[in-house]
């Protein structure tokens, strides 16, 4: 899932961007997002989310735009910023805290999409590491190493961790697959299975190193197999 923050004290603003960003997702035909709004930077550092991207208004009473993205930065945030400003000479700041892009007020309908188009391909280019659950206000961030297996149920997805911890929450199997790297297979219609606990395959059934058995599909038990032989292969083992 694709998580967004808006920054901005204006509330017709923050809704505009809200708006432009629903609509060119909708055009895209992406489903899997959420977007968090926040009225001041305050409120924003306070936040618990790791979000993907931040629209982030410079001109802003108490905290400015500019000085909450250099806290972000100091605390190793590595969202992508994009700034909203009506003044063109702030963006040279930009630069010092690394930020993606800058929309200047009134919005550019063809800027918008330019730049909505440069963050999704970013984003889809990024090494994916980890991933973000979102359930209600509160964010998880979850390491995919640190991941077993992911089993649907109903409308939930569980998510099995080596420690033994599990952590459920709403999404769709099919859309997380695709924002997951390589060492997970898909081996049978409810369950994600990461390769490098794989110890086994019998009867049926995926053997993981922490004793559990998950099942395969009869027709995915070549795949499988093949897909260890693979990853395997390049992951020098």
């Amino acid at each position: 899932m694709l998580n967004f923050a808006i920054c901005d004290d204006e509330p017709y603003m923050a809704q505009e961007i809200a708006n432009r960003l629903s609509q060119y997702m909708n055009e895209k035909q992406i489903t899997s997002y959420c977007v968090s709004s926040f009225q001041d930077g305050c409120s924003l550092l306070e936040s618990d989310c790791d979000f993907d991207v931040i629209f982030l208004d410079i001109q802003m009473e108490h905290l400015n735009g500019m000085e909450t993205a250099k806290m972000l930065r100091q605390r190793k945030n590595h969202s992508l910023l994009i700034f909203v400003t009506v003044l063109k000479e702030c963006v040279f700041d930009a630069f010092e805290v690394e930020a993606f892009d800058y929309l200047v007020k009134p919005f550019d309908s063809g800027h918008f999409k330019r730049t909505m188009d440069r963050i999704i391909k970013s984003i889809r280019q990024r090494e994916t590491k980890s991933i973000v659950v979102r359930r209600g206000t509160s964010c998880d961030v979850i390491l995919l190493p640190e991941i077993v297996y992911f089993e649907v149920q109903g409308r939930k997805i569980y998510i099995h961790q080596s420690n033994g911890k599990i952590t459920d929450y709403y999404d769709k199997l099919n859309d997380l697959e695709q924002r997951i790297d390589g060492r997970f297979f898909r081996c049978h219609r409810s369950y994600l299975v990461n390769i490098e606990y794989i110890r086994g395959c019998n009867a049926g059934q995926v053997i993981l190193s922490q004793g559990d058995k998950i099942p395969v599909s009869r027709l995915r038990e070549r795949d499988l197999t093949q897909a260890l032989l693979r990853y395997m292969k390049e992951r020098d083992f």
